[in-house]
């Protein structure tokens, strides 16, 4: 990881003492909400109630997420769904070796106006409430550069004017994890943009079975949407002002530098088999993380379980496994859970 480099948390992330009486009564519309959004967006994905809930609390906490799922599973549909269900403009771009930063940012082209001519900036698909970066590591660097700083500034920049983006805003990238071949593999420093990293796995038997009879017949499919952009904007702010203690603080930094192995809290299991850990960005996507699924459940402030049920989704990508780790088929999925069982929560005298 990029340890050497400062992180840069989104700027209004705060964490008040307290909770006033309005503040409960939106905590209380937000889990009502969440579960009119999960039974719209059930209307047309079957199973994978984990990732629909992992995705909708990044959705909720205002990070991005990288999907990671062998082809068939559903990956587009699903943003799809959720943008339809979110009533937020949605743009899918679909990355191929041949692309240029300019085809997702935009670009500045000649006009003429009333006999002037002029410069004007046409805006890219980045452009959105919501993005689906499709295969993000099949284009070059450069143009994922381009597309993590929109992620990280929320602005693109031509010809050295800044563009600012609408809010909200959420990039969904996607990445398939059999084909290698003429990929570009997302740096680490990179990956550590992304707030949530979800495997999408095949479906169960049942939900299989349900999926080839429903898609194979007349299925209505209608999502409207469950409330506005500007609802969803309070409830974010909402997130951020969720209380949380130092014990659950301490927790989330002990585990992101469990992860570490040249830190005193890594155990033998962790220096064995690490190359890299996850940096202090971890710690601060575990919180507000564990904020946002605190947010869902209609919990008024975050516990150690809320941080413990993003964990995985957090530090997987952030956790970069050894020689030693892949010659015994060692994953960094298999480091994480280690590291959620060998981590003890705090204590104070």
């Amino acid at each position: 990881m990029d340890q050497s480099t400062s992180p840069t948390a989104p700027p209004e992330v705060t964490a008040p003492d307290t909770q006033s009486g309005d503040d409960a009564a939106l905590l209380s519309q937000v889990a009502q909400r969440y579960d009119e959004l999960r039974a719209a967006i059930g209307k047309v994905i079957i199973g994978q109630d984990d990732t629909v809930r992992a995705l909708l609390a990044a959705i909720f906490a205002q990070g991005h997420v990288l999907v990671i799922g062998v082809p068939g599973l559903a990956k587009t549909l699903l943003v799809k769904t959720l943008a339809r269900a979110l009533g937020w403009s949605f743009k899918r771009v679909q990355f191929t070796p041949d692309m240029m930063p300019a085809d997702i940012v935009g670009m500045e082209l000649l006009h003429e106006h009333d006999g002037q001519r002029e410069m004007r900036f046409v805006p890219g698909p980045i452009f959105a409430n919501l993005i689906l970066a499709d295969e993000i590591n099949r284009t070059p660097p450069k143009t994922q550069a381009a597309l993590l700083e929109a992620m990280q500034e929320h602005t693109v920049t031509s010809l050295g004017k800044p563009h600012t983006l609408e809010q909200p805003f959420v990039v969904v990238a996607t990445q398939n994890p059999i084909e290698q071949e003429g990929t570009y593999p997302l740096p680490e420093a990179q990956l550590d943009r992304f707030m949530f990293s979800l495997w999408i796995d095949y479906p169960s038997v049942a939900e299989e079975e349900q999926i080839v009879a429903e898609t194979t017949a007349p299925r209505p499919t209608d999502v409207t949407p469950v409330f506005s952009k500007d609802d969803m904007l309070e409830y974010q702010a909402l997130v951020k002002r969720i209380p949380v203690s130092k014990h659950v603080v301490s927790y989330a930094v002990a585990l992101a530098r469990a992860t570490r192995p040249n830190d005193a809290a890594a155990d033998d299991y962790v220096k064995r088999y690490v190359e890299w850990g996850a940096g202090p960005r971890a710690g601060q996507y575990l919180i507000l993380g564990a904020k946002a699924m605190a947010a869902l459940a209609g919990e008024p402030t975050v516990t150690a379980e809320h941080v413990r049920q993003v964990a995985p989704h957090v530090l997987r990508h952030r956790v970069l496994p050894n020689y030693n780790a892949t010659g015994e088929g060692i994953n960094a999925q298999q480091v994480v859970e280690h590291v959620l069982t060998s981590t003890a929560e705090p204590t104070y005298q």
